[in-house]
């Protein structure tokens, strides 16, 4: 490696180190921030809402088996080991032939990419085989050099630099240069040939028409600094991502059992709610049945008392009505009977006056009729004061 390579390469540590302390502080940061907001409930909604996504998407769609997704993570991680290879064995390629096996390498300017129009030979030797800028370029081992012939396209070294270009000359042995061949070399687009002609010993492969265009481009970036840079940062984040993926999971999990148990405790009591105002419920009609039964039987009973009574009154009054009656009639027979008219109560009257008069007069009678007498007036007197009575009750 030459000091600037060194230079680059130490450059791009401390680069990558710094890159790489920022990049796994924030990932630390951001994996803290959420384990926090999981534990103080914050992340409670999105949580739940999650999980019912996912029970949903399960009874709809068929889950995708854990080793699958193990199998896509591998792949992954074999695509960019396979990136990161391939990207090296070109650097490392460039500038060296293995035998039999094809080389690839990167194309860096447009001197083949279109026939220019005033180089003929092109066009009457129908050479179509051109390549542009940042595509890759299949080369092979180069063969012998007596063996090489007009119109091949080699890549070949002109001050450290590797060049691919078209033989459009072949200059033989001679008196400049008695023991090898000179070639001369031009670019399709480029109206004339390379200053100097190239010796055998500076070309490195030979070109046969196979090409990847447009992947040169990514390649070059991969063997850039920051190529290396982003490779690497990729490769970190591919062994922290699962590390602090699986602890917010594991929290989001742990988080998930609490609120599902908290959830089964919620429905549990309400559930004890519910059943207990439905005793209570249960128990209220039974009571306002009982009150309304008590009820009824207190009005029945009431009725039944009052009419009751209605009919002792009613008894009572008629048999105060038989009894005025009775008394009405026994009093109408009395009158009937004992009642004295009016002139018998005079003739009571004027028998008593007479009595007493005769008395009177006949108080010097003998003693016989004087002791008949008083027998006579008091009976008499009794009479008629019995018939004044019966009168003035009868009244």
């Amino acid at each position: 490696m030459t000091s600037y390579e060194i230079y680059v390469f130490i450059l791009c540590l401390i680069v990558f180190t710094l890159l790489t302390t920022v990049f796994a502080s924030m990932l630390t940061m951001m994996a803290k921030q959420s384990l926090r907001l999981i534990d103080t409930g914050a992340e409670d909604k999105r949580i739940y809402e999650e999980y019912i996504k996912a029970q949903q998407r399960e009874k709809r769609e068929k889950k995708i088996p854990g080793w699958l997704s193990a199998v896509f993570t591998a792949l992954f991680a074999c695509v960019f080991v396979g990136i990161f290879v391939f990207t090296c064995a070109i650097q490392l390629s460039e500038n060296k032939q293995t035998k039999n096996i094809p080389t690839l390498r990167v194309v860096y300017s447009e001197s083949m990419s279109a026939k220019y129009e005033k180089n003929k030979y092109l066009f009457e030797n129908d050479l179509n085989d051109q390549f542009s800028r940042f595509d890759i370029v299949v080369t092979y081992q180069l063969p012998k050099e007596e063996d090489l012939k007009l119109y091949d396209i080699v890549v070949y070294e002109v001050d450290n630099v590797l060049l691919i270009h078209r033989i459009v000359g072949i200059e033989e042995p001679n008196a400049n240069h008695p023991n090898e061949r000179h070639f001369l070399l031009q670019g399709d687009l480029v109206e004339r040939a390379d200053k100097f002609p190239v010796r055998y010993s500076q070309m490195k492969a030979i070109y046969r028409g196979e090409h990847i265009p447009f992947v040169g481009s990514f390649v070059m970036f991969l063997q850039s600094p920051a190529g290396y840079l982003c490779l690497l940062l990729v490769l970190v984040e591919m062994i922290a991502s699962p590390i602090i993926t699986k602890k917010i999971i594991e929290a989001e999990k742990a988080r998930l059992a609490l609120l599902l148990r908290k959830q089964e405790e919620d429905k549990a009591q309400a559930d004890e709610t519910q059943k207990a105002l439905e005793e209570r419920k249960a128990l209220e009609e039974r009571l306002a049945f009982y009150i309304r039964k008590e009820e009824e039987e207190t009005r029945k009973a009431l009725e039944a008392q009052k009419a009751l009574e209605e009919q002792k009154a009613l008894e009572a009054q008629k048999a105060l009505e038989e009894q005025i009656a009775l008394a009405g009639q026994q009093s109408n027979e009395e009158q009937a009977v004992e009642e004295p008219t009016a002139l018998e109560e005079e003739q009571a009257i004027d028998d008593a006056t007479s009595i007493e008069t005769q008395e009177t007069q006949g108080a010097e009678d003998t003693q016989e009729s004087q002791a008949e007498e008083p027998l006579k007036k008091s009976k008499m007197f009794r009479i008629a004061s019995f018939r004044v009575k019966m009168t003035k009750k009868v009244r």
